[in-house]
């Protein structure tokens, strides 16, 4: 797979380099726009980056040119760059991606980058140690597993990073560095609001925290992939779940089914949880196999499906994981 991503890339760079060759009649233009009015070029490929990066831009946003690659609804785990993608990295100052196996294309992208100045933020690099790899709980379906070559298998980690308010603070504080170290004029700015936003940040974790020590139970169940894991670990939340989090599977098992509906008899439990979508066809089935048969089916919003649209309507990180609370407060009392 890894080798038809880098044929993929080539074939688009190489597309590119005649694009720039044939804009090449007008240097004169170019260095003077450079020169005179350069726009700070950032290039981010999920949602929460996008707006951590304006959090921390403020006012100065309008000297800045951010791009959202996945600002279509596109999930992280099957998109694929376009050429113009490619170029916008290409040139970029500062590109923030999230680092998973999902971002394998970023490797042979960023080795034919024509700014060689460019600051580079891989998200689960800078987490290191905080990185927590996928697990498959009691009752989880397994993937398939692809046969490959005989290399030894390196740790799957957990993508879903941003998924934390506390991965959120350290995270931004990396961006907000870069932005400094890219427009120092602006950096004293930057930092504060860096500070600013992180007050908020860390607001809103206390209210998590609350509001999971107080809950009657403290367990989820999902019905469909679980990207929450860093949630859970943070307040010390229990899960089962029909799938891991990167999981491509749709179809359940009979037996994951059945071991779902069993546990959520056993625990009691008043919901049956779902990431965003409009397919809760698993999470119906598991309560239509309940005694009970009365769990309501709420959603968790993970932000793989948040648009550009949704940003012009003032969807930010912080809006979504305020709206998660209150999901999260309902699903455990």
């Amino acid at each position: 797979m890894k080798k038809i991503i880098s044929v993929f890339i080539v074939t688009i760079l190489v597309i590119c380099s005649f694009t720039a060759c044939n804009q090449e009649s007008t240097p004169s233009v170019a260095n003077v726009s450079e020169n005179s009015s350069h726009k700070l070029s950032i290039v981010t490929t999920i949602f929460p980056e996008y707006d951590w990066v304006m959090q921390i831009l403020g006012d100065t946003a309008e000297n800045a040119d951010v791009t959202m690659l996945l600002d279509n609804g596109v999930d992280l785990h099957s998109f694929q760059p376009t050429a113009e993608d490619i170029m916008k990295i290409s040139t970029c100052d500062l590109f923030i991606y999230v680092g998973g196996e999902s971002d394998e294309w970023v490797e042979d992208a960023l080795k034919e980058a024509t700014n060689k100045e460019m600051i580079v933020i891989n998200l689960l690099d800078v987490l290191g140690d905080s990185l927590k790899e996928e697990e498959i709980v009691e009752g989880m379906q397994p993937e398939d597993e692809e046969e490959d070559d005989e290399e030894e298998e390196e740790p799957e980690y957990d993508e879903h990073v941003w998924l934390s308010l506390k991965n959120a603070e350290t995270l931004c504080g990396s961006i907000a560095d870069a932005l400094a170290e890219a427009d120092s004029q602006n950096a004293d700015t930057y930092k504060n609001n860096l500070e600013n936003y992180k007050t908020q940040l860390s607001e809103l974790d206390k209210k998590y925290e609350e509001t999971v020590s107080s809950a009657k139970t403290k367990t989820l169940l999902f019905g469909d992939r679980f990207p929450f894991r860093y949630l859970t670990d943070d307040y010390g939340l229990d899960y089962y779940a029909a799938f891991v989090g990167c999981s491509a599977e749709t179809e359940a098992s009979f037996e994951t089914i059945t071991f779902l509906a069993k546990k959520a008899d056993e625990l009691s439990l008043n919901s049956v949880m779902t990431i965003e979508g409009d397919n809760h066809k698993i999470a119906e089935t598991i309560v239509s196999n309940t005694k009970s048969k009365n769990q309501k089916i709420l959603t968790l919003d993970s932000m793989q499906a948040t648009t550009s649209k949704d940003v012009e309507n003032g969807t930010t990180y912080l809006s979504i994981m305020t709206d998660n609370l209150s999901v999260l407060s309902e699903a455990l009392n």
